[in-house]
């Protein structure tokens, strides 16, 4: 059966944690002084007008030195290993929305910002509400709970830490194409399975006329190109729905050894996010994820970190069955979750 699968994939991107765990200087790049210096110069007159800055562009947030730098990022988070770690940013020097302007404006130099809920919000919280994920209509990042690997509904996701928990909460990425070429050469059959569309829960947030679940094979070529669409829980949370189409024993199987997978350590590599770290990984290449962590007692220590969800230009063509979930497949201006109402807002908490 193998023989009738897309051939194995070699590919930048196509990494193996323990190696990719010795390359840091090719992934963690350090911001100088003057390129700091650079952000909050081009943030300040955003701050003193107190603008909103969701419409926010690269035009509007000049970085002449830092600029050409995130073109490059940009190209290396599409065609290279899919991921990168800017390191330096004092963000014990900010408070929330100095911080907040700073990534938001150096993001909009990767792509636009999109809507990463049906609030509309282009700037996300990632800290733990107490909530559980028991309960179909919660998000992941909500909680303080092991995520699965997954990724999310756009092209790029940016993250900037701002508190780091007491204990865990270690950010784990693994390679899409290395675990397609390991399941095409252990069980072809379960991987054929992940090929085909799959029912995925889009836990409350339905945008006008959609069903309560979308349909996305977990694996997709489309011009040259594999795409990862993957989320466990959502997965299998969108059983609860009558009329979609049902997970038999072979499809668990197939997700059981694609979790396997994506958490053995010979694959998937860890990292510890620095208060001040930027994080940004590229989704149609990537999954990614969070270890489960104990917080602070203290409110304003606890774990919390700003989230993008980018549209990158010059980006893959994704097939046409995307638009189930991005809205378009436009190249630029794809991603997001948009339902009736939804308007583009940051919540600033101070």
């Amino acid at each position: 059966m193998a023989n009738s699968l897309p051939p194995e994939l070699h590919l930048a991107s196509t990494w193996y944690g323990p190696d990719m765990a010795k390359r840091t200087t090719e992934w963690i790049q350090q911001l100088s002084a003057s390129e700091i210096a650079e952000l909050e110069k081009a943030a300040e007159p955003l701050l003193k007008g107190e603008q909103n800055i969701a419409s926010l562009t690269a035009g509007k947030f000049p970085l002449p030195t830092l600029g050409p730098k995130l073109a490059a990022l940009r190209k290396e988070l599409i065609s290279g290993r899919g991921f990168t770690l800017l390191r330096g940013l004092q963000v014990s020097n900010y408070n929330e929305r100095e911080a907040g302007t700073i990534f938001y404006g150096l993001g909009c130099h990767l792509g636009s910002p999109r809507s990463q809920n049906a609030a509309g919000h282009t700037l996300g919280h990632v800290r733990d509400l107490g909530m559980k994920s028991s309960d179909p209509n919660t998000r992941i990042y909500q909680t303080n709970e092991r995520q699965t690997f997954h990724t999310d509904s756009s092209d790029v996701v940016g993250l900037l830490c701002l508190k780091t928990a007491k204990t865990g909460g270690a950010s784990l990425l693994v390679s899409a194409s290395t675990i397609y070429n390991e399941m095409r050469k252990h069980r072809p059959d379960l991987l054929e399975l992940l090929l085909q569309p799959i029912a995925t829960d889009r836990r409350g947030e339905v945008p006008e006329g959609m069903k309560p679940y979308l349909l996305i094979p977990v694996f997709s070529f489309h011009e040259g190109h594999l795409t990862i669409f993957y989320q466990r829980q959502y997965i299998d949370s969108a059983q609860r729905f009558p009329d979609a189409p049902r997970l038999t024993t072979l499809h668990v199987e197939a997700l059981d050894m694609f979790d396997k997978l994506a958490n053995d350590p010979k694959l998937c590599l860890s990292m510890e996010l620095e208060t001040g770290d930027m994080q940004f990984v590229y989704n149609h290449a990537l999954l990614h994820d969070r270890t489960g962590f104990q917080d602070w007692d203290d409110p304003k220590q606890k774990r919390h970190l700003l989230r993008l969800w980018l549209s990158i230009p010059g980006d893959r063509p994704l097939p046409e069955i995307f638009s189930s979930r991005f809205g378009s497949v436009e190249i630029g201006n794809r991603g997001g979750i948009i339902v009736k109402g939804t308007t583009p807002t940051i919540p600033w908490t101070v």
